[in-house]
């Protein structure tokens, strides 16, 4: 279970908001606080500050990485992951994201790339073409875009291809939408292998959520679980799980407060619902949880004066929020593109002021300026959008010092039914357990050895797959921009 960007702060932010919001005591615990263990130090191969690929391909395999690169070493040679070695041995495996399922955790367990923004290839390689075949059994999340050509609406991929329709002439199941989704029963009625695509690009963030649309991530890992179990029921090996509360991340680097504050909560609820299928399975179980980086420098206190400053933040600031910056920069624009050149600034200030400003954003004393200022910056996506989560970020008190990620130490969270697997967890010698401090390898190589897998015998059998991009890379301008981590859709 991966927490994408997600610091020790975010912990803090999301205790004190919840403890606020529901009226609960100081010692109020989230779920995941109750299962601490150690922490990661999370530099990759080329930087003390890594990346989402280079993260992730340290958990699948085992090394460290450069950044962006996807399932590939230092040298962009192809290395096995602990879901590949897995698959071989027989067990099930499956990928549950909130993002989309091309992104940069999910593609490092299941494909090889020599760069991240190959979500094209990424995209082939998950239904089975690269020379393992077909590795993952069950995928919920995020991406049909990349499933599906230009020439079809929701659609992005650079070739012809329809991966949904190839998937579908090759027994998946397709589920596409809330209908589809619901259909499945919480995983009592599905039939691997399972292709679930729930949204064109990323699914929304949990405070834009409608539930009628796009289901929680708690209900995507419950039916996972549910399924998962069911089709291993009478098998000598049972199965593993990726989950990512992929959209922490992204609301740090936007230095969305009351996003994210809800995505870690949302996560936790994710994590309660692994808690209560282990508890209530009679097979050894383990769930470790862990981040591959922080995002966005996160701080529950802010200066926001020259004077010495108060030792306060409100949590209550990000209660009044009802929506992320991400979907009121949408509003906004989608409001200005409605009215085009005839917009009159004394309407459109309005509606700024009074439905987006106090309505959305729940801020009452907001100055003239932010509303032109907000007006301004209409013709400016990612500035506006910076602009609407600092209005919140100061009035809450909430620090950030960056819009990319950070080096500090991340957090490790672990809890299994077996006894036998909690006395190996909790040793603290390097590669043996995850008590205490580790490099972000040791997990990847802890899994190896639980599992008694091999992931150099699953890297020989990938020598021959295509994994650099066809084109050429610039690496000062094209591949910046290319590997820019969440581009605003306007």
């Amino acid at each position: 279970m991966v927490t994408d960007g997600m610091g020790p702060a975010s912990l803090s932010l999301a205790r004190s908001f919840r403890q606020h919001r529901d009226g609960r005591p100081i010692d109020d615990l989230l779920y995941l606080d109750q299962h601490f263990i150690g922490t990661s130090r999370t530099r990759s191969n080329d930087s003390l500050v890594t990346d989402s690929a280079a993260g992730a391909t340290a958990f699948s395999c085992g090394l460290k990485s450069y950044n962006g690169a996807i399932g590939v070493g230092p040298d962009k040679s192809p290395c096995g992951t602990i879901l590949e070695a897995l698959k071989l041995q027989g067990y099930l495996t499956g990928l549950v994201v909130t993002t989309r399922i091309t992104d940069a955790t999910p593609a490092a367990f299941s494909a090889h790339v020599d760069y991240r923004f190959q979500e094209d290839l990424i995209a082939e390689q998950q239904l089975g073409g690269y020379p393992l075949g077909r590795t993952v059994d069950l995928v919920l999340g995020g991406g049909r875009c990349h499933f599906l050509p230009s020439s079809v609406p929701g659609g992005c991929r650079a070739d012809l291809r329809n991966l949904v329709a190839e998937a579908e002439a090759s027994n998946y199941t397709y589920v596409g939408d809330r209908a589809a989704f619901d259909a499945l029963a919480s995983g009592e009625n599905v039939t691997l292998p399972l292709l679930g695509l729930l949204a064109p690009t990323d699914i929304p963030y949990d405070i834009d959520r409608d539930a009628r649309v796009h289901p929680s991530l708690a209900e995507q890992v419950r039916t996972a679980l549910t399924a998962l179990s069911k089709a291993t029921a009478d098998s000598a090996h049972g199965f593993f799980l990726l989950i990512e509360g992929s959209r922490i991340d992204h609301a740090g680097h936007h230095n969305d407060p009351a996003a994210q504050v809800r995505e870690v909560l949302a996560y936790d609820d994710a994590y309660k619902a692994v808690l209560d299928f282990i508890d209530a399975s009679d097979v050894a179980t383990v769930a470790i949880s862990t981040s591959d980086h922080e995002t966005g420098g996160l701080v529950t206190a802010r200066q926001v004066t020259p004077a010495y400053p108060d030792y306060l933040w409100y949590p209550q600031v990000l209660l009044n929020s009802t929506h992320s910056g991400e979907y009121l920069t949408r509003k906004i624009l989608g409001k200005r593109r409605s009215y085009g050149p005839d917009l009159e600034a004394a309407a459109f200030s309005k509606f700024i002021a009074e439905e987006i400003v106090e309505a959305d954003m729940g801020i009452l004393d907001h100055t003239a300026d932010e509303v032109a200022q907000i007006a301004r910056l209409a013709s400016s996506p990612e500035r506006l959008l910076y602009f609407l989560n600092n209005m919140v970020s100061v009035r809450s008190q909430t620090g950030w010092t960056t819009h990319g990620h950070s080096a500090v130490d991340v957090n490790i969270y672990a809890y299994s039914n077996s006894e036998h697997i909690n006395r190996q967890l909790y040793q603290r010698g390097a590669y043996l357990g995850l008590l205490g401090s580790h490099e972000n390898i040791e997990l990847g190589a802890f899994m190896e050895t639980l599992t008694g897998v091999s992931l150099a015998d699953v890297t020989e059998l990938l020598r021959d797959t295509k994994h650099s991009p066809g084109v050429a890379v610039s690496d000062v301008a094209g591949l910046a921009r290319a590997m820019f981590e969440h581009p605003l859709e306007a």
